[in-house]
């Protein structure tokens, strides 16, 4: 099954190829005319990127984030999240692969099975990294309404992490 699923990409692109020479598509210039539109939209958004980077390398170098942690633990117990949890619900947001290496310092130190892991896990694959998607959208957008847009986000993150560990009690 893994085979089939390793060749899903490579089959997709050889069809397309295929029925682009069934219609008589030059391909080569269809291809460069793609790469063209594709270099301004890579320039508009490197700034948002690298800004989000550099937040995200920041927040943990700085202690920023054991601060904010012990901060919001009151809001976390309250709430039922694991205080275990702050360091993954902090990065998240910011960085998809800072998220993944806090996740993998979560399953190592508590183990797969604990309830921890579970709502780490549950927690990683319910939320989204708001600050890169969103300097993705709004890169190109004139009217912007960036500060609704992130609040709403990160309130729908927060609150999935809250239902993700209410529900994984009962897993």
């Amino acid at each position: 099954m893994t085979h089939l699923f390793a060749l899903t990409v490579p089959v997709l692109f050889l069809l397309s190829f295929l029925f682009a020479l069934l219609k008589k598509v030059k391909l080569y210039d269809s291809f460069t005319e793609g790469v063209k539109g594709a270099i301004p939209l890579i320039l508009s958004i490197f700034p948002y990127i690298a800004t989000v980077a550099m937040l995200s390398c920041l927040l943990e170098v700085s202690g920023l984030e054991k601060t904010l942690a012990r901060f919001f633990q009151p809001l976390f117990s309250l709430l039922g999240i694991p205080e275990e949890l702050a360091p993954l619900l902090f990065v998240k947001p910011l960085s998809g692969s800072g998220a993944i290496a806090v996740l993998s310092d979560i399953l190592s130190t508590y183990g797969v099975d604990s309830y921890i892991a579970k709502c780490a896990c549950v927690a990683y694959g319910s939320s989204e990294t708001v600050f890169y998607i969103s300097a993705v959208y709004f890169a190109g957008m004139k009217r912007k309404k960036l500060p609704l847009a992130l609040f709403i986000a990160l309130l729908a993150n927060f609150l999935s992490v809250v239902l993700c560990c209410f529900l994984c009690r009962f897993i």
